[in-house]
């Protein structure tokens, strides 16, 4: 993948060094050291410059992020997926539920990582992956790429700092209240290491706010968002209050009306990494939740 990026250095901007204006601009500590060590990635007036140099008013630098091979332990796939928004610098997809983002010990093949790298191998770009809000394998909806290490590494500080925002649909086993919120600490079961708990003694803060949007044959069509990210949390703090996922087969495996817990990432809201444009992006909820709502009882 390669993208270039051209700056006109303004009057208040003179006297920083290039290393300066790059942080100023969002470059990780990691991105400037890796435009370093490349030759011709760094042009001030269309000659090669030093990032220790200074800036004067009016210079034109032009910086170009060139990362010449693909993810190497991710094979590409023929596989299908739909893409909501592409542009330079990132990529949004509709993840189906049952597949998983990165490969692992039980899952080499068919992952949303081994299709994105597929689909740019076939236009010849190489790609690394990179995947700004995970979801679990069963989980489907909206899911961030950065295309390449600069909108990866400025997504990925504004997640840390929680300026982008996320908001799932969930079906819910029974009536929830109109809204509500779900403060309780969650950590790792005691010989599992997949399963979570509510954990007050060892577990990290986790805090999740419900909204109610329908109520219907039995079933809460439920609109969530999350102050912190741990994993399992939307499965785990719905559980603890007595409302556990249909579908879930780790915290309510006593429900089989749809193979996956229904779980949608349904809507994702943030200020694009390079232009600073306000963007939001929604998935419609798939249908075999349609269905579960439709046919329950």
């Amino acid at each position: 993948m390669k993208r270039t990026l051209q700056y006109i250095i303004e009057k208040n901007e003179v006297h920083n060094k290039i290393s300066d204006f790059l942080r100023n601009q969002g470059y990780s500590r990691k991105v400037i050291t890796s435009l370093k060590e490349s030759p011709n990635e760094i042009l001030l007036n269309d000659q090669l410059a030093y990032v220790n140099q200074t800036l004067k008013e009016g210079d034109q630098l032009t910086i170009s992020i060139v990362e010449p091979i693909s993810s190497p332990n991710i094979m590409p796939e023929n596989i299908p997926f739909e893409i909501i928004y592409e542009d330079e610098d990132i990529l949004v997809v509709n993840k189906p539920a049952h597949m998983p983002i990165h490969p692992s010990i039980n899952h080499y093949y068919g992952t949303l990582a081994n299709a994105v790298v597929g689909y740019y191998e076939k236009q010849g770009v190489p790609y690394i992956f990179r995947c700004l809000n995970r979801l679990d394998k069963d989980t489907s909806g909206v899911v961030l790429l950065a295309k390449h290490m600069l909108s990866g590494a400025i997504l990925a500080k504004r997640i840390k700092e929680g300026e982008i925002k996320k908001e799932y649909r969930a079906i819910v086993c029974g009536k929830l209240p109109e809204t509500g919120v779900i403060d309780a600490p969650i950590g790792r079961k005691e010989g599992s290491v997949i399963e979570r708990q509510i954990d007050f003694i060892n577990g990290q803060e986790a805090m999740t706010h419900y909204r109610l949007l329908n109520y219907q044959n039995g079933y809460s069509y439920v609109a969530i968002q999350l102050e912190t990210g741990r994993t399992h949390q939307i499965r785990v703090h719905m559980k603890y209050i007595g409302h556990p996922l249909p579908g879930d087969f780790l915290y309510y495996p006593d429900n089989r009306e749809i193979d996956r817990q229904a779980l949608h990432s349904y809507r994702l809201s943030f200020q694009h990494p390079m232009t600073g444009e306000n963007m939001e992006f929604r998935a419609e909820l798939p249908q075999d939740m349609k269905k579960l709502l439709r046919n329950k009882r």
